[in-house]
């Protein structure tokens, strides 16, 4: 059988904050900002949380739903812009904690917020050259915004894994294609703490222009449009462009409504349409069909048409959180619990 998704988990920390927390400090009307964005509310990453964490609890999560052996697994790939380490990769870190054999192949990607699905292109491709059984891609990140910044109200922290084989698939991917151009729309140099961004233009000719360009690639490559699909999910650095991407192509706030989750918990960066993909199969019904294009600054998109199988019927999806669970379970800080978990407050010396 052809390479598809066997299974999936994810992660989102419980602590949040909400545009008027971060307003508040700027004297800027921070309610009315997350309303222009289309944002209630991001996630924060605890003292303990980063992408490491986030991607083992994620990965576990997938294995705990599908009963496959770890150490079947070979190939780990974790696509971020928030790695831990600059030098030390987060794959070989996950493949230990979750059991893996040492006998894979692994790496860390990245392509600003479309690294984890370039993740699951790549190990979708070992899996049907038959050259590895099973393979995990990640998609997580703790993304960064500077104090002040636009940026600082929808750059939030969560991710998805997804293990990826021809036995058991709940998903087939039957077709995924990418669009790829020199957009410098966002970008953030070696050792820069934060990234810079092209302000408007990181609309157009950036997010929408890559998105239509890989949607309409993907329409014509599986011969649908959009009424052939029951869900669509679309990257989401904020509410209201996925919204408006959608209507573009001319999908239906219906068919958007299960996978968008930036309003909640904002702009997971490199997890942000694994988490909407996830979201989306934890309800999920067999023969429903999928329409999911990723975006990531720089720029590209990678786009992917799944049908959900019969198999996911025999998953147990309450062996691990489902998405909803884990936006539902959080806690409110203020600006300077966040500022400092995300380090920007430094103590003497630091």
């Amino acid at each position: 059988m052809k390479a598809g998704i066997v299974s999936y988990g994810a992660y989102i920390p419980r602590l949040r904050i909400t545009p008027e927390a971060i307003g508040k400090v700027w004297g800027v009307d921070g309610k009315a900002r997350g309303k222009s964005l289309g944002v209630e509310s991001k996630s924060v990453p605890n003292a303990d949380e980063d992408v490491v964490t986030i991607s083992v609890a994620a990965a576990r999560s997938a294995l705990a739903r599908c009963g496959v052996d770890p150490t079947k697994i070979g190939a780990i790939y974790v696509g971020s812009e928030s790695h831990p380490y600059a030098v030390k990769p987060t794959s070989g870190i996950v493949g230990e904690a979750i059991g893996a054999t040492p006998d894979m192949t692994a790496a860390d990607y990245e392509f600003a917020c479309k690294a984890g699905t370039a993740a699951i292109q790549n190990v979708l491709g070992l899996v049907d050259a038959g050259m590895i059984d099973y393979g995990m891609a990640i998609g997580a990140d703790t993304s960064q915004g500077a104090p002040g910044d636009a940026l600082e109200y929808t750059a939030s922290a969560g991710g998805a894994a997804y293990l990826i084989g021809r036995e058991k698939v709940i998903a087939a991917v039957n077709h995924t294609t990418s669009y790829t151009t020199d957009t410098p729309d966002f970008w953030r140099r070696e050792g820069a703490k934060y990234p810079s961004h092209g302000g408007r233009f990181t609309g157009e000719p950036a997010y929408f222009k890559h998105i239509m360009n890989c949607a309409r690639k993907l329409f014509d490559i599986a011969g649908t449009e959009p009424r052939d699909y029951d869900h669509a999910v679309f990257h989401q650095p904020n509410g209201k462009f996925p919204r408006t991407v959608a209507k573009r192509l001319g999908f239906t706030p219906e068919q958007i409504e299960r996978g968008l989750l930036t309003p909640r918990i904002g702009n997971t960066y490199s997890g942000a349409v694994p988490l909407g993909l996830a979201a989306i199969l934890d309800v999920a019904k067999p023969g429903e069909r999928i329409f999911a294009v990723s975006f990531g600054s720089g720029a590209g998109s990678d786009g992917f048409d799944i049908t959900v199988t019969d198999e996911i019927e025999k998953m147990d999806r309450d062996a691990a959180a489902r998405v909803e669970d884990l936006i539902a379970r959080k806690k409110y800080v203020d600006y300077g619990v966040y500022a400092k978990l995300r380090e920007k407050i430094h103590m003497k010396g630091e």
